[in-house]
């Protein structure tokens, strides 16, 4: 769907990408603000249908890694692939297609304070994605079923909880019918109390054939949801293991400080994490 929209491939003639939807793939990526070089040389590749938990200390380049796949920041070198095709050149439409079919969930649930959950969900149904009142009210009904919503829809943000302006900002998403869905620290900004409520739609997303792609502090959900976890600190990708070998045994000594700081948190020092 998306290939006619892309520029042509900078991989080489060796390499194999994948090209299954939902697939993602870095090739040497690198982001660079001034001299500062926030990510270096990254190569990744993400399967179709993939749970993969992004960690590592603040200031790594977790959120950076997700936000140049669709663009939201822009590539200083390499490219990233989504479904075999190139991204860093998109533009105008291509671009267009290119976010509806990778969807984005904030910290910051990003809603409009002047709509309710419902208008909130179906404004881009209706003048993006041309459905009428009635189809646009029916799928946003459904999709704030399905996140545990169905009795807010007429609630403003100004009347739910954090972890439920979260769940509506997810459940928009989902009307896009997204294949990759890009998870930046979603609940890094709610109350210990509703965390839960949010990683529970997470879990049921999980292995629903969506790609997942979550940077998260949120460890028993790396462990019991994702299928790879991937360690970064300094820009670089350090480890990428399965959950039960990353929490059992890491096998770089950055990732084994930062497990046993995040794990102990009373032990914690504020300025490694």
């Amino acid at each position: 769907m998306l290939a006619g929209l892309f520029s042509a491939s900078v991989a080489t003639a060796t390499e194999v990408l994948p090209v299954e939807k939902g697939t993602v793939a870095f090739r040497r990526v690198s982001k660079r603000y001034g001299g500062n070089t926030v990510l270096n040389n990254i190569d990744l590749q993400v399967a179709a249908g993939e749970v993969l938990a992004v960690c590592g200390p603040s200031g790594s380049g977790k959120s950076t890694l997700i936000r140049l796949i669709n663009q939201l920041e822009t590539l200083s070198g390499g490219e990233i692939y989504v479904d075999g095709q190139p991204t860093s050149q998109l533009t105008g439409k291509g671009l267009r297609e290119l976010r509806r079919h990778v969807g984005f969930v904030f910290q910051q649930f990003n809603l409009y304070a002047h709509l309710n959950a419902l208008d909130n969900i179906t404004l881009a149904l209706r003048r993006i994605h041309g459905k009428t009142e009635a189809q646009a009210r029916d799928i946003a009904m459904a999709l704030l079923a399905r996140v545990g919503l169905e009795d807010k829809a007429r609630h403003y943000p100004a009347q739910l909880s954090g972890g439920q302006q979260q769940r509506v900002a997810i459940a928009r998403t989902l009307a896009a019918d997204p294949h990759i869905i890009l998870f930046d620290e979603p609940t890094s900004a709610l109350d210990p109390e509703m965390i839960g409520e949010v990683l529970q739609v997470m879990k049921s997303l999980a292995h629903s054939g969506i790609t997942l792609i979550v940077v998260t502090h949120e460890m028993q959900f790396a462990r019991e949801i994702a299928d790879r976890v991937i360690f970064i600190d300094g820009g670089e990708i350090l480890e990428q293991a399965t959950p039960a070998q990353f929490f059992s045994a890491p096998q770089h000594p950055r990732a084994q400080r930062f497990l046993q700081k995040v794990l102990n948190p009373l032990h914690a020092d504020s300025k490694e994490l």
